[in-house]
């Protein structure tokens, strides 16, 4: 049991215990296959139908004696050849196992009743699915006696040519041409047939819509569980249709297996659609988001103009062979236009490697819901809003508009919930006017064909149980069913959690069971917690698939019985998520508050106080109307105060005192919020802290002004800094602190700081002069925590995440000295001598930048310092700095990975309290990471330099002609239209620069804008951007400028040789890095040189390209500007932003151009922005300085080259980073088989080599190659 358990992965052992008693289990196959898959990669068989074509059959073929009076004409009926010409069927079967394969496909694909009604052979389904199992069995079975390798016989089960998920007429789209239930009788039909037959395993495949999937695995447990067949393995098998990573009908990959898990299959993966090397990508996701083994037969390449297939079988094999050494994949075969040739190719090529060890669990305990795209529930996500607006019970206008026929406009209300940031959308239709059933039917068909709705789970909602079944057969993803209950008992209950189960749902139970609904804290519990026990020892559901709802009932009714509804649904929340492992808590929140319907501010009041506490109790998710909750620190107080009283029944005369509120509410007396200029008519001290707070610098001069002049608060303009406003930068710092609010926040907080201290820094310089003048002593005792020095080192152009740093540490009260880029070691130490600074801040983010922090480290150490270096920056390191800079100063060393780390250790080293127990843990911390690594290092093995160039990459150029480009030499863009790479702008990094990460499923744009967390504000900087971009475009404040060129080359070695164009003599070398770690599997070890056709000095046989560009011409005198005289940090740090955003556009941009037309070798190429974003193109555009090749100082040849600096502006560093620092330069390779890699760490004879090559000396290499070398240089 142990073993199938393994297989599984997603049914829990005590199920298969469970149904052991009664059901039939086939468990030697299911032990044989998952002995054989832990020793090697097994093969499954390539097409049926190819081999079918080469026969050259005629119609007589598909009739002979039995068929020869049919009406409908058959040619084209494969599946009836297993009839009509078994021998063909057999023939083909035997070369494909003498080919080596160790499952072959029954002639079955089109075998079910729905795709025989074509032909009109329905009345012979079971014939030919029984004959096609016993012809497989018989060739399987001869080759197992001849060989002694066992085979395997796979029943194949086709995608049929119906839909469940897609109207077959645009005009209307709720239409079906099938039901679920007649998918669920014919897949019956048809598995029936070939577990008679013989199968071994019956194979689900080409999968196009998982809701047909979900009908066929319904189908096939109906028969394992209630009909007594012999339960066998299922194997299940997707079809991606195109490079956007999804099914026909809009699934994502990861989707897909969460809305399929119920079928238990052993191995689960992709065919056809696409080419071994198109399926890769989504093969890698399958492999990482299953528990079962992964399946993989892809076509033989795409169809060309013709329809065929044209890839080799060695090259197919050698596509297979990556999956198969990356530990991707169990099982490997063919699908469209492969023959027994690719079959016996892939199985040379994968024999030997180790197969994919599948991991032991996936999202344990997490619930895994899906619609068009994955939703994971667990403990990285905050609440979850259900949204309840589709809900005919519960919304007016909702039921108007459906029971109108108004479906549109309904359609309309679901989209709004979405965008109002509901997760999962609840549909409800329980109405005595409507016909429950079909109008969910109907309901869910629409939002189906409209992704932007369908992307969300579906929650299916009704106290009828058959409404609810019709939801499940209308949903493609995997649901939630809201909801089941004990109050028939329970028999009935486990009867409806069963099949739930088979549907695929998870499962809302209400605390409700034979004697009414539970409404006090005790029943609550023990009604759910013999919920529990039933499904998890009966039903064998996993836990994370339970959501209890322990009933929120209202409350302030009247009667006093009510008054502790809310404090009873809390209480036993707290006892079902401390007692019942793994479940979840919901409720339908709007109860809570039906005493006050109609008033709607007191309503989303007391949802929002209700919520605020029974999240902290435990409850994950609610039925709420996204969108519609107030902030809990936003309800005014007394509104606050009478839904505290109200919820936990602390005053008995709240519900009157609410009553009256909302009275004065509705009359408009009062408002429930307060008005926008209120604030104004606070204490001058009130509004300079919510300027602060708040980011609003409308009135800052004018109420700062206001507090300078009350002199007897504030005698001195010092002390406006020092009290209101340092008070309101502590609020900030608190807020930030605690994740109430935002880094794009704090930094418009410190633009208004900064504006209200620039007023006063006049008045603080007279009040000086006089003082002087008059010999008169005043302290100058600092306000401040303390004095940070920061600076980007020396050779370092980048200071985006320094100034971020800068912004947030002054918003805690420390005084910020920021001496900008590209800063000389001597410079940040005397600064810090002459301002005696408490701190030094170091930042870079180009490698070499990390030498230069160990040589600050070191002058700092022998100019005698002792207070803390602080060090930052993208390509910093706990490890580097621990290992490399740390043993070189004395005082402390602490690696801060962003501004809040910085915050954080800033102020325990300013509290005397909390000083020496940080310095102690990071000292500890710290020595740890250095035996680590150099304990690492003693196990890190390196190959020879020899034996690495032994495993280079063999690309065959033989067979290969280089494209070559429409010009040779350079092409130069000067004045380069930005607007053109706008669409271009992948703008993940950009929220990154804010510090605004979205949790799964949100952290990519633009679901980050869905994120409960950081949405909103992710939004409003969004919006801000577009508006700053719009300006920087349309006024040229930023320009852009470019050069490419193109070379005739050829690789030497390592190295790739450039020649002149016009004199075709070698003019300069691209010098390359091999990766050296030892290697397992024969996995090559890459170098950039395998790219390009090999030659010599004389000879030139390939081509390369090279580029630079840039789109932040002006953007140093701009955030000069606006830091120095606007003091405008956050419109500085949005400039920088979108300066990088817009250089990588404009990278990617000129890419496309490249590919397509300046050199032309993917003519064809019709890609989207998210394709190219991910990388889905022919090619690839290496940088200097980067993995495929870490070495900096390469760009000087670049520079050489296509005379950078000239051509666009771009100027280089000392340490060959560039200026300005929006500016990106690389590589164009344009063999289809280049690819991105990691050269990794190098040892000592690879150094010396690349030394000697480049006629440098090891030292000067080993410089500019330290993050990358495999031995300590020191030791």
């Amino acid at each position: 049991m142990a073993i199938i358990r393994s297989l599984s992965g997603t049914m829990p052992f005590s199920d298969r215990s469970l149904l052991a008693g009664i059901m039939k289990i086939r468990q030697e196959v299911f032990e044989a296959i998952s002995r054989i898959a832990k020793e090697r990669i097994m093969i499954i068989d390539g097409a049926m139908g190819t081999m079918l074509q080469r026969e050259h059959l005629q119609e007589a073929d598909f009739r002979a004696d039995i068929l020869k009076d049919h009406p409908k004409p058959l040619k084209g009926n494969n599946d009836i050849l297993s009839l009509t010409r078994p021998d063909i069927v057999y023939k083909i079967h035997k070369l494909y196992l003498e080919a080596g394969a160790d499952f072959i496909e029954t002639n079955t694909f089109s075998g079910t009743a729905i795709a025989q009604a074509d032909y009109q052979c329905e009345h012979l389904v079971h014939d030919i699915n029984y004959r096609s199992a016993q012809i497989a069995r018989k060739a399987a079975d001869e080759i197992y006696e001849q060989t002694g390798v066992r085979r395997f016989v796979c029943g194949a089960i086709g995608p049929t040519n119906k839909t469940l998920s897609i109207s077959p007429s645009v005009e209307h789209p709720e239409f079906r041409n099938i039901t679920f239930q007649q998918l669920v009788k014919a897949y019956g039909e048809q598995a029936r047939s070939l577990v008679e037959g013989g199968v071994d395993v019956l194979l689900v495949e080409t999968v196009f819509d998982s809701a047909n999937a979900k009908a066929a695995l319904f189908a096939i447990r109906t028969l394992f569980e209630d009909d007594g067949i012999e339960e066998v393995p299922v194997f299940l098998s997707g079809t991606i249709v195109d490079l956007s990573g999804r099914t026909l009908s809009g699934q994502t990959g990861e989707a897909f297996l969460i809305s399929t898990r119920q079928g238990r299959p052993v191995a689960v993966g992709l065919n056809c659609a696409l080419g071994a090397k198109e399926m890769r990508p989504f093969i890698e996701s399958i492999a990482m988001n299953t528990t079962a083994l992964v399946l993989c037969y892809p076509n033989a390449g795409l169809p060309n103009a013709l329809g065929g297939y044209d890839e080799r079988p060695e090259d197919m094999a050698a596509a297979l062979l990556s999956y198969a050494s990356d530990g991707l994949v169990n099982i490997v075969g063919g699908c469209c236009g492969t023959t027994p040739d690719h079959i016996r190719a892939i199985a040379v090529a994968v024999k030997g490697v180790v197969p994919r060890k599948p991991p032991t669990s996936v999202y344990s305990g997490y619930m895994m819901l899906a619609g068009l795209e994955p939703f994971v529930i667990g403990a990285h996500t905050n609440f979850v809003n259900i949204g309840e607006r589709c809900n005919v019970a519960g919304s007016r206008r909702f039921c108007n508009l459906i029971k109108k026929n108004k479906y549109e406009d309904a359609i309309g209300v679901a989209r709004k919930q979405v965008e109002n940031g509901a997760q999962i959308l609840d549909i409800n239709m329980d109405d005595g006017l409507l016909d429950g059933p079909s109008t969910m039917t109907k309901f869910l068909r629409l939002i189906a064909s409209e992704p932007d709705i369908a992307k969300v789970p579906i929650c299916v909602d009704s106290s009828n149980f058959e409404v609810l079944i019709a939801g499940l057969e209308s949903c493609q993803g995997k649901c939630i069913v809201n909801s089941i209950s004990l109050k028939e008992g329970e028999e009935v209950f486990l009867q409806k959690a069963r099949l739930v189960k088979r549907y695929g749902a998870a499962l809302v139970v209400m605390a409700f069971d034979e004697e009414g609904q539970a409404t006090d804290t005790e029943r609550k519990y023990k009604i759910c917690e013999r919920s529990y026990r039933l499904l998890i020892e009966e039903a064998a559901f996993d836990p994370c698939d339970i959501i209890f709802d322990p009933n929120i009932l209202t409350i302030a009714t009247g009667m006093e019985e009510h008054s502790e509804y809310g404090i009873n649904f809390i209480e036993g929340t707290r006892l079902i998520k401390e007692n019942l492992p793994g479940c979840f808590v919901s409720g339908g929140v709007s109860n809570f508050s039906f005493s006050f319907r109609g008033i709607e501010p007191v309503r989303e009041a007391m949802h929002s106080v209700f919520l605020y506490h029974a999240i902290k109790a435990g409850m994950d998710m609610g039925i709420v109307n996204a969108g519609a909750l107030p902030l809990y620190t936003d309800i005014r107080p007394d509104l606050l105060k009478l839904c505290e009283d109200l919820l936990w029944n602390k005053d008995s005369n709240a519900t009157e005192k609410m009553l009256a509120l909302a009275h004065d509410l509705v009359s408009g007396s009062k408002k429930p919020q307060t008005e926008c200029d209120s604030w104004r008519q606070e204490s001058v001290e009130k509004r300079l802290e919510y300027a602060l707070v708040k980011g609003i610098d409308s009135h800052i001069v004018e109420d700062t002004e206001e507090a300078r002049q009350d002199t007897s608060k504030y005698p001195r303009p010092l002390n406006v800094i020092e009290q209101p406003l340092m008070a309101g930068m502590a609020i900030v710092g608190d807020l930030f602190g605690s994740g109430k609010m935002f880094l794009p926040q704090v930094i418009k907080s410190a633009r208004v700081m900064k504006k209200a201290v620039a007023h006063l820094i006049p008045f603080m310089d007279k009040e000086r002069e006089e003082n002087l003048k008059n010999k008169i002593t005043v302290s100058n005792e600092s306000p401040y925590q303390g004095t940070f020095v920061i600076a980007t080192v020396k050779g370092d152009v980048h200071d985006i995440g320094k100034n971020i740093v800068a912004v947030v540490l002054g918003c805690n009260n420390f005084r910020v000295i920021d001496l900008g880029v590209m800063t000389p070691c001597e410079k940040i130490i005397k600064t810090a001598i002459d301002e005696k600074a408490d701190f030094i801040g170091c930042s870079g983010l180009i490698t070499p930048s990390l030498d230069e922090m160990v040589h600050v480290a070191r002058e700092m150490q022998r100019a005698g310092l002792s207070i803390p270096l602080l060090i930052g920056g993208a390509t910093t390191s706990k490890t580097h700095t621990a290992v490399k800079i740390a043993p070189r100063y004395s005082g402390p060393v602490i690696h801060c990975l962003d501004a809040s780390k910085t915050v954080v250790a800033c102020s325990s080293l300013c509290d005397p309290k909390t000083r020496d127990e940080f310095l102690a843990d990071i000292a500890e911390e710290y020595e740890e990471v250095r035996i680590e690594h150099y304990e690492s290092m003693k196990e890190r093995r390196f190959m020879s330099l020899k034996a690495a160039r032994s495993r280079a990459l063999k690309l065959d150029f033989t067979h290969f002609q280089p494209v070559e480009p429409t010009f040779l030499g350079r092409k130069a863009f000067k004045k380069f239209d930005l607007n053109l790479v706008v669409p271009f702008i992948d703008w993940k990094p950009f929220f990154d620069v804010w510090q605004l990460r979205g949790k799964y499923p949100n952290r990519s744009y633009p679901r980050i804008f869905n994120d409960d967390n950081v949405g909103a504000e992710a939004r409003r900087v969004f919006d801000d951007a577009q508006v700053t971009l719009r300006r920087l475009i349309d006024k040229e404040e930023l320009k852009a400028s470019a050069v490419i060129s193109f070379f005739e080359c050829c690789a030497y070695g390592d190295d790739i040789l450039i020649f002149d164009h016009e004199t075709r003599q070698h003019t300069a070398t691209l010098f390359g890095l091999r990766q050296q770690c030892d290697k397992e599997y024969d996995q090559p070890c890459m170098c950039l040189s395998d790219f390009v056709a090999p030659g010599d000095h004389s000879n030139p046989t390939d081509y390369i390209g090279a580029f630079a560009c840039t789109a932040g011409i002006g953007s140093r005198e701009l955030c000069n500007a606006l830091e120095k005289d606007r003091f405008d940090d956050y419109s500085s740090i949005m400039v920088k932003a979108l300066a990088d955003r817009l250089s990588e556009a404009m990278a990617e941009y000129l890419h496309m151009q490249v590919r397509r037309e300046l050199w032309g070798y993917s003519l064809d190429e019709d890609l989207g922005t998210a394709d190219l974003l991910s990388i889905k193109y022919k090619g690839i555009r290496p940088a200097p300085g980067y993995p495929s090749q870490p070495d900096h100082t390469e760009k000087m040849t670049l520079w050489r080259l296509l005379d950078v600096e000239n051509l666009t502006g771009i100027k280089l560093t000392e340490s060959f980073a560039m200026e300005p620092a929006a500016s990106i330069c690389g590589l164009y390779f344009a063999h289809p088989q280049s690819q991105y890699f990691a050269v990794g760490k190098i040892d000592k004879d690879q150094v010396e080599d690349y030394a000697l090559r480049k006629k440098e000396s090891v030292q000067s290499i080993e410089h500019w190659l330290a993050p990358i070398l495999g031995y300590d240089v020191g030791k």
